[in-house]
């Protein structure tokens, strides 16, 4: 029994000083180049780093050179087995707001190792409330829509079933 405990007893510390001390700003600038390679880029203004998240506060996103995006706070929080990338306030550029489906007051994307090839959504703004899948192994995106508010610039891109309004498309 005692060598149980010290079994988990070294697996958690090593866990958590591996939580503690992992290198989240380096791992964003990687993100960031990745990124680059399809010419999207993200201007951060400031980068708190806590102890399981990283915090990215009022960020500028480019596509191939033009600014799309302004993000008010962009937060990565991970305990290895579970993670979340939570938004706030999404507001796209004036010159996309006839395309887009407006503010998007917080987004939520959580993936866990229970379920690890998809990743769950969840999005309130002023398009109204949806949730959705991402399936990472089909590589397939589903946004069902549960409450409805102002959709009329996005209606062309939406299909509608028996469960309500839907965004479904592949990457």
């Amino acid at each position: 029994m005692q060598m149980v405990k010290k079994v988990l007893l070294i697996l958690f510390t090593g866990w958590l000083a591996l939580l503690l001390f992992m290198p989240k700003q380096e791992l964003f600038y990687k993100l960031e180049e990745v990124l680059a390679r399809d010419e999207v880029k993200i201007n951060e203004r400031q980068i708190e780093e806590g102890p399981f998240s990283l915090t990215v506060k009022e960020a500028d996103i480019y596509v191939k050179g033009v600014k799309v995006a302004k993000v008010t706070k962009l937060t990565f929080f991970t305990l290895l087995f579970y993670s979340e990338i939570r938004l706030e306030g999404l507001i796209p550029e004036e010159s996309l707001k006839a395309v887009s489906p407006g503010k998007t007051e917080s987004a939520v994307v959580r993936h866990s190792l229970l379920a690890p090839m998809e990743a769950k959504v969840h999005a309130v703004g002023s398009f109204g409330e949806l949730d959705g899948t991402v399936a990472l192994g089909e590589r397939k995106l589903r946004l069902d829509f549960i409450e409805i508010k102002k959709i009329d610039t996005i209606k062309s891109l939406l299909k509608k079933d028996e469960q309500g309004w839907y965004y479904e498309t592949s990457f």
